[in-house]
């Protein structure tokens, strides 16, 4: 992420959301207006403090401890990496810088996921309002983003908003490749061992499973219908296990957008 910051992003002067993008946009308004380099960490561990303390109360100490290690390591190595690595790119391209920048700030993203922390900021809240009080806060964080961007287009210009628009698209389409552990799938599965299947999904994937009963038309015979939501990365072990069980077993998997109920989230602790 640091790397990406010294090079994409300040190549193409690109504002990437969250605090990330709040703190580089504080930075260039010193550079701009107070003729000053203020330190990206600066603003970065101010902005972080408040709602890092709060997920470490309320969300979890382990997840928070790793997600703050995450943050003050990205800004010690954006302070102190050499600019060189912005001649050494030689990106004179803002589309490319927006493209690729928003690429790897993807994957970035995604390798904190994976270690079961973030890279901070919005996220904090975004996963606090989420887990305490079971509402989307994206929404809200967009319009936060927004304000940024509009803010960055009226000091800098335009354009750079708008580049820094397709680093952010390109961001979060990439992330939704990369990290799918937030994403559910739905299965609808024709069995004839209802009981042996539902024991491997529950010990699997610790989610449960409704089971109906129907009519195989084409063979005229009773058939057990399980129905059952888990998350997208399951979904490839999950179905090999079944198989194992059940090798005439009819799996219809469902992208699911939008879910309302009692679903098993992993602890983050």
């Amino acid at each position: 992420m640091s790397f990406n910051i010294k090079t994409f992003v300040h190549a193409g002067a690109l504002i990437p959301g969250g605090f990330t993008g709040l703190s580089l946009l504080l930075q260039q308004i010193c550079l701009r207006f107070g003729n000053f380099k203020l330190p990206f960490s600066v603003p970065l561990y101010i902005l972080n403090a408040v709602p890092a303390a709060v997920c470490f109360k309320f969300i979890g100490k382990k997840f928070t401890l790793y997600s703050v290690l995450a943050i003050v390591v990205t800004g010690l190595l954006a302070d102190s990496m050499p600019s060189m690595f912005i001649e050494f790119i030689q990106l004179h391209d803002t589309l490319l810088s927006a493209v690729f920048g928003g690429a790897i700030n993807a994957l970035s993203i995604a390798l904190c996921l994976y270690a079961d922390a973030t890279s901070g900021g919005t996220d904090f809240i975004a996963i606090f309002i989420s887990e305490r009080y079971h509402k989307d806060a994206w929404n809200y964080i967009f319009m936060g983003n927004c304000i940024i961007l509009a803010v960055a287009g009226f000091l800098f210009g335009l354009d750079k908003a708008l580049y820094s628009i397709i680093f952010q698209f390109t961001t979060t389409v990439s992330l939704e490749v990369l990290y799918r552990n937030y994403q559910q799938r739905t299965l609808l599965i024709i069995t004839n061992k209802p009981d042996l299947i539902f024991s491997v999904i529950n010990e699997k994937t610790h989610h449960g499973a409704t089971c109906f009963e129907g009519f195989g038309s084409y063979e005229k015979k009773s058939r057990m219908l399980l129905y059952s939501v888990v998350t997208a990365t399951q979904v490839k072990h999950l179905i090999s296990a079944i198989k194992k069980i059940d090798e005439e077993a009819f799996i219809n998997v469902l992208k699911t957008d939008h879910l309302n109920g009692r679903f098993y989230q992993r602890p983050f602790d």
